[in-house]
């Protein structure tokens, strides 16, 4: 697949670079996809949730009630789960709730990701992304001119760049990464993938690695 390269003003530079089939190609495994973002979010769980059971709150451990003849619940002491401020049975406990996906799978979902983006024709290729300060306005003009402005966009960079970082840091609907941070879930979590041409280079070295 052919696209043409665009410069921040949105400019048709006259050069065209072609996608790698055997990233931007591929057939989707979605079963892959699937994993691969269940795993993300999965990560992203601190899992400190906690609830006190019945031998944690405080309370007299004394019997309410004798066992039979009171017309009700057997509920022991003040601490049942069946009163009011008593505990809570089976209650969540901290927990890790990652777990390992290989990295093979991992690649598949990542360039499964990239080539659903590839068909859907959301890939814009720019030279160069390079500003000379940190400036939310100047990044605003720059996604007008490539006419994603009213998308949810991702910006990958071959390298980290603090002023482009920083430029779009307020903005909601964009984010910006470096090739190295690549997953499944924020690519396909946008409508628009803004890839440099050095980017492009940086892609194929990460998957081939």
């Amino acid at each position: 697949m052919e696209l043409s390269v665009y410069n921040i003003k949105g400019e048709d530079t006259g050069r065209k670079v072609t996608l790698n089939d055997s990233i931007f190609g591929i057939e989707p495994n979605d079963h892959a996809i699937y994993l691969d973002v269940k795993q993300y979010l999965a990560n992203q769980r601190q899992g400190t949730h906690k609830s006190k059971e019945r031998s944690e709150i405080s309370g007299s451990t004394k019997k309410l009630g004798r066992q039979k003849g009171g017309g009700g619940a057997r509920r022991g002491d003040i601490n049942s789960p069946v009163l009011v401020g008593g505990a809570r049975v089976f209650g969540p406990k901290p927990r890790n709730y990652s777990f390992k996906l290989n990295k093979k799978l991992k690649q598949l979902a990542r360039k499964s990701a990239l080539a659903y983006k590839a068909a859907q024709g959301e890939i814009v290729i720019v030279d160069n992304i390079q500003f000379d300060a940190p400036k939310t306005k100047d990044f605003v003009q720059m996604t007008n001119n490539l006419k994603i402005n009213d998308k949810k966009s991702l910006v990958i960079l071959p390298e980290a760049n603090k002023f482009v970082y920083l430029s779009a840091r307020n903005l909601q609907k964009t984010n910006v990464i470096t090739v190295s941070e690549l997953n499944t879930y924020t690519i396909l979590n946008c409508n628009a993938v803004v890839l440099t041409e050095a980017t492009l280079a940086g892609i194929d070295q990460h998957f081939n690695a």
